[in-house]
């Protein structure tokens, strides 16, 4: 099989300028560049830049498939919107890190599998599908932070005495880019339902809760902040507001015990087994009701032959089959075995 690479960029906040696609351009004569996408595959040649500068300097969001298995996924947000400390919270391995650059942080997602030899299409849609993940982070929701941390615990990257970082609300129901960000870094389904044990339901945002938030900002601020919305560059403004609003309605319980990565793991493999006892018995199951409705349809599909029925005792019916001589009786083999006495006229 040969060697297929797949990369794709994406410019959100800012699109690039002419000399800045002309710079990409030399890195590449055939990819597809545009002000806000960079975007190529090679079978037989290999990427000439740096993803990690490119997310530095021109993109917010980076997305990278190698048929031998390895698969990268970046995001660039503000500082003011996703906080370092925050995110290194979370992000404390090879499979899941972060940095600062300037304004931004950069948060880095790999997955490697070692058995590789998946297919990989010529147009690749994962990147539109996890691409809404940005813009939920820089709202305020964490999940996908989370979800990075438990691959590196799922990978071996973390001491089993490591205590979990917060559990956010939300784990249990997931969203489609949360799903397809799971699918695509290979997350194990088992280590989410178990950690999801400890993740508060999410708060629906409410109309009314949200105008009496509104409502109740100094009037300083809410100037301010229509200052920045009517004098553009902002495009973040609304995901801080949203973040802040969140931040306000979180449940003031007290926190839960943190799990160690051993804990988690060992429930994890529990579930698995559980599971695996739990499919088995549906198969067996399964099987036993084809096996019993093929029976029910057997005994049904019965041969009904004319029969002459005596009048006058047994002797009619002994004198009827030598009347016949061309008649004779004898038990299918193939019905018997199902247990049914069928009786079938052959002629000599």
């Amino acid at each position: 099989m040969s060697e297929y690479q797949y990369y794709e960029f994406q410019a959100i906040d800012r699109p690039l300028t002419e000399r800045e696609t002309a710079t990409l351009r030399g890195c590449s004569s055939r990819a597809t560049i545009t002000p806000t996408r960079f975007v190529n595959n090679y079978s037989y040649g290999s990427f000439k830049g740096n993803a990690s500068e490119w997310m530095a300097k021109y993109f917010d969001v980076f997305l990278y498939l190698a048929n031998w298995g390895t698969r990268e996924f970046m995001l660039r947000l503000p500082a003011r919107v996703l906080s370092l400390e925050t995110a290194q919270r979370y992000c404390v391995s090879d499979a899941a890190s972060v940095r600062a650059k300037g304004d931004h942080v950069i948060l880095e997602f790999r997955s490697d599998d070692e058995e590789g030899g998946e297919w990989i299409g010529e147009e690749n849609g994962t990147l539109a599908s996890v691409l809404p993940l940005r813009a939920d982070l820089a709202g305020g929701d964490l999940r996908v932070l989370y979800l990075a941390w438990l691959l590196s615990a799922q990978l071996g990257e973390l001491d089993d005495s490591d205590e979990e970082p917060s559990c956010p609300p939300g784990l249990g129901k997931l969203s489609a880019p949360l799903e397809a960000f799971v699918d695509f870094m290979r997350i194990d389904r088992d280590l989410i339902e178990v950690a999801a044990a400890a993740s508060p339901e999410l708060v629906a945002t409410d109309d009314a809760a949200l105008q009496r938030w509104v409502a109740a900002l100094p009037e300083s601020e809410k100037t301010a902040l229509l200052v920045r919305l009517i004098g553009g560059g902002e495009a973040h403004l609304r995901a801080e507001l949203l973040r802040r609003f969140r931040e306000s309605r979180a449940p003031e319980a007290p926190p839960a015990k943190a799990r160690t990565v051993g804990e988690l793991l060992k429930a994890a493999g529990g579930a698995r087994r559980s599971g695996a006892a739990r499919r088995r018995s549906t198969r067996r199951a399964g099987r036993r009701g084809v096996s019993v409705k093929q029976r029910t349809r057997a005994s049904a599909t019965l041969w009904h032959w004319p029969s002459v029925r005596p009048r006058h005792g047994a002797s009619s019916m002994r004198s009827s089959r030598r009347s016949s001589p061309r008649s004779t009786t004898r038990r299918s083999p193939s019905l018997a075995t199902c247990g049914m006495s069928v009786f079938v006229a052959a002629g000599r």
